[in-house]
């Protein structure tokens, strides 16, 4: 185990930071200022079905994501180049959104597979649309095609909050 410089602050922002030498393992080193808000997991899972833009949207990359639903991919030449580039788009999203106590995965999975009920919105806290997604259908379809486009964003805003 090697000693590494590692940044402790109090809590207090008025206190001057304290710095000391302790033993961190490579999983603490990693992790210590992680933001992971998206799993690279979840990112190759969904680029299989990637010639609809879904690990686009996934990634907060909402007009690739529809470009790449109605052309099939690039036809298909996107999707493949996509196959080494979804460890650059979750890095890009983890610098991007914020993470707290609303899961952008589970959001997503709920969206996909529920979007129409508004399950994703009740997580999310917006329980009234909610109610009115599941009255409606996603208000026709066009409320879930919107939280394709805004999901990633409307997260960010309530774990910034």
């Amino acid at each position: 185990m090697t000693e590494s410089l590692a940044w402790l602050d109090s809590g207090d922002t008025n206190m001057d930071p304290i710095w000391l030498f302790a033993p961190l393992d490579i999983n603490q080193r990693i992790t210590m200022n992680d933001n992971d808000t998206h799993l690279k997991s979840v990112g190759y899972i969904l680029w299989i079905f990637g010639f609809t833009g879904a690990h686009r949207f996934y990634f907060g990359k909402p007009i690739s994501g529809t470009i790449y639903f109605f052309t099939l991919g690039l036809l298909g030449i996107g999707w493949l180049i996509d196959l080494f580039l979804i460890p650059s788009l979750d890095r890009q999203a983890s610098i991007r959104f914020r993470s707290g106590p609303i899961d952008y995965t589970v959001a997503w999975l709920l969206l996909t597979f529920l979007g129409l009920l508004g399950i994703h919105r009740m997580y999310i806290g917006k329980w009234l649309i909610g109610i009115v997604y599941l009255l409606t259908g996603g208000i026709f379809g066009l409320g879930y095609l919107y939280d394709f486009w805004t999901l990633n964003d409307q997260i960010t805003v309530i774990n910034g909050a």
